[in-house]
């Protein structure tokens, strides 16, 4: 299996910063491409970010220049660095990650637990 934990998260005042790590383990044979998603309160899951293993990013348009997604493929940690946060940026944010038990097994994507992000004064 594939475990992923996520840390960062915290309350921080409207306009600061933030860094979100998530740390993927287990039997991974090949890990491949990560996301961030996050959910609101009353809100769907929505798709923050993503990146490929060779560090192609995609991002959702509310982010866009605010947030930065990176990763470390020695580690296999992805990381979502967010600044100029927002109250609406409020949420519960998950790790998502594409991998592979075996070379001869199909990818399957995988969910962390999640860790909160309050955007408060």
């Amino acid at each position: 299996q594939v475990q992923l934990v996520e840390s960062g998260g915290g309350l921080v005042q409207p306009g600061g910063s933030l860094r979100l790590s998530c740390v993927a383990s287990g039997s991974i044979f090949s890990l491949n491409t990560m996301s961030w998603y996050r959910q609101a309160p009353g809100k769907e899951r929505e798709l923050v970010a993503t990146i490929t293993p060779t560090s192609i990013t995609n991002y959702a348009d509310l982010v866009k220049g605010r947030f930065t997604i990176s990763r470390d493929n020695g580690k296999n940690i992805a990381s979502l660095e967010m600044t100029s946060l927002k109250p609406e940026g409020t949420a519960v944010y998950y790790c998502n990650a594409l991998a592979t038990l075996g070379s001869s097994l199909g990818y399957r994507y995988y969910w962390g637990q999640g860790t909160q992000v309050t955007v408060s004064s």
